[in-house]
């Protein structure tokens, strides 16, 4: 259903740090794909297993800001590794938001294990498990 995600960062290069440590921690190998656009402005792109995630300074000059409502999740194998990449971004400059990461009963959802950061520009991210034992 999706092509890519994209949010907006005010400084690229603290992004790009934040992201390199929680995509890394979610298999991303590599570097980001950099691409300078006509009118001067930088993205990054994160390509991984068909996915593309991306990072861009905003095309029409105003401040980056995070949707109101809006939550990006990042999905995990296993809690070990959605707990590793909620303490990678916080060790990268991210916030960590809501209840402390751990599981959660979701309804008819099932149980999952949840956490939840703020990337330096304030776009709430979320690692889920469902692979919870």
């Amino acid at each position: 259903m999706f092509n890519h995600i994209m949010v907006g960062s005010n400084d690229i290069e603290r992004s790009k740090a934040f992201y390199d440590a929680t995509l890394g921690v979610l298999g991303f190998t590599g570097e980001a794909m950099r691409h300078v656009n006509a009118t001067g402005q930088t993205r990054l792109f994160y390509r991984h297993e068909g996915n593309t995630f991306g990072i861009s300074e905003p095309i029409d000059g105003e401040p980056a800001c995070h949707a109101n409502g809006a939550t990006i999740g990042f999905k995990c194998s296993s809690t070990e590794q959605a707990k590793a990449w909620h303490d990678a971004g916080v060790a990268a400059g991210g916030t960590s938001i809501e209840d402390e990461p751990g599981l959660r009963e979701g309804g008819s959802l099932g149980t999952m294990y949840l956490a939840y950061l703020r990337d330096p520009d304030g776009n709430k991210l979320c690692a889920i498990s469902r692979a919870v034992a």
